[in-house]
């Protein structure tokens, strides 16, 4: 039995060792077609994909579901070296252009040559060049030239005279070209007599002769640009201008002379009564004759209207209370502070004794520092006459005096550091 069992596995295990050596020899000869002839082979693949371009699709697209994982990882893998290579050509055409950028920085009469000689060897390249620049950026470049031309517009004069005493022959073929049109030609004679006409009777009338101011187009396309400066903005419109203008004055008149300006305005309303008329206001007196005041100064208020001088009354209420109130907020708060600084222990001894009443009410703890400026503030309004600062400046002011307060000697404080800290708090 076991004789007859190595007989028949002898003979199987030498047809597989044939075969492999079969298989083996023809990958051998594979190889070595392929390294012999990468031509032909390159070119048969390339023919079989162009015939079979749906057949090569859908064995990717079946290959990729099979192995999604390592398709990806792959394509991970190409975009690093993607990546990578760019990152080395970034660094490499970095370097290159330093060195270049170093080299002629360093040989700039070389470099000067050189081009000198590439413009001379590729006239017509630099003339395609130009040519196709100019087209592209036709706008810009005019601008420029206009712009240098408006810079230096003796300089361009001189080098226009300079051309022209050159070219006189070009000039003079330019006129016969332009007057071989009867009309252009017929039209220019017209004006040349009507000049000539118009000048014989201002001297028969004993007259200076026509003065004309002849001008550049510099001078004309600044002019143009003023015009259109005034005229387009709005804010730059005269009416504006002079709205502005007239409100600044009257805002400073009554500022400066609005005592006695309320005086003479009583002294008319009691006038009127006393003649009978019918009775005015006396703030609307006052603004009257501050109108009729600021007009007779003013030089530049025709396009004003009744409006305007309405609205510059208005604005310059609205200034001149603000500024009321902010020299009241002042005077509040350096008697606040002022009250502080002589009653001090006071009114920390009154804050704590409030402190310890909320404490027995349930209520909580307030900051002492908070109690004295609002006990220091209540005492302060209570000697104030009747229609004191309203609950929104007492607020104001209670934050603006914890703020001086604070600040180690607040009476030396000077009156722009006030006005820096009180801006502060009331953005706060």
């Amino acid at each position: 039995m076991d004789e007859s069992l190595a007989e028949t596995v002898a003979p199987e295990s030498g047809d597989a060792d044939a075969a492999e050596r079969a298989r083996t020899l023809k990958r051998e000869q594979n190889r070595r077609y392929r390294a012999k002839h990468p031509e032909q082979l390159a070119d048969s693949r390339r023919r079989w994909v162009e015939a079979n371009r749906e057949h090569v699709r859908e064995l990717n697209r079946r290959w990729r579901e099979d192995h999604l994982e390592h398709a990806r990882e792959l394509n991970r893998e190409s975009m690093r070296r993607a990546a990578a290579r760019k990152r080395r050509r970034d660094e490499q055409t970095r370097k290159t252009r330093e060195r270049v950028r170093a080299w002629r920085a360093q040989h700039p009469d070389r470099v000067r040559e050189y081009r000198v000689r590439w413009v001379a060897a590729n006239r017509d390249k630099m003339r395609e060049y130009s040519k196709r620049y100019y087209e592209a950026h036709r706008d810009e470049i005019n601008a420029r030239a206009t712009a240098r031309r408006d810079a230096d517009p003796d300089r361009h004069r001189d080098q226009r005279k300079e051309w022209a005493s050159r070219n006189k022959d070009h000039l003079a073929e330019l006129q016969r070209m332009r007057r071989a049109d009867p009309a252009v030609y017929q039209a220019e004679l017209e004006a040349t007599a009507a000049a000539k006409r118009l000048k014989r009777r201002l001297a028969r009338a004993g007259l200076p002769p026509k003065q004309l101011h002849r001008t550049t187009a510099s001078e004309r396309r600044a002019n143009e640009r003023g015009a259109e400066a005034f005229f387009a903005d709005p804010a730059l419109g005269e009416r504006s201008r002079q709205a502005a203008a007239f409100t600044d004055a009257l805002t400073k008149q009554m500022t400066r002379h609005g005592a006695s300006m309320r005086q003479s305005a009583v002294a008319y309303v009691a006038a009127r009564e006393r003649m009978g008329l019918p009775p005015v206001q006396v703030d609307d007196a006052m603004w009257a004759q501050a109108v009729d005041v600021v007009i007779e100064r003013s030089r530049h208020i025709d396009r004003l209207t009744s409006r305007d001088v309405a609205g510059a009354v208005r604005a310059s209420k609205a200034a001149l209370q603000q500024k009321t109130r902010e020299q009241q907020h002042e005077q509040l708060v350096r008697a606040v502070v002022a009250h502080v600084v002589r009653n001090r222990p006071r009114l920390e001894a009154e804050a704590e004794l409030e402190n310890r009443a909320r404490a027995v009410r349930g209520r909580g703890w307030l900051e002492v520092a908070y109690l004295v400026v609002q006990l220091a503030l209540e005492e302060v309004v209570d000697r104030l006459p009747d229609g004191g600062p309203s609950e929104v400046d007492l607020r104001r002011a209670t934050r603006t005096a914890r703020y001086l307060t604070r600040m180690g000697s607040p009476l030396a404080l000077r009156p722009h550091q006030r006005t820096h800290g009180v801006a502060r708090l009331d953005r706060s």
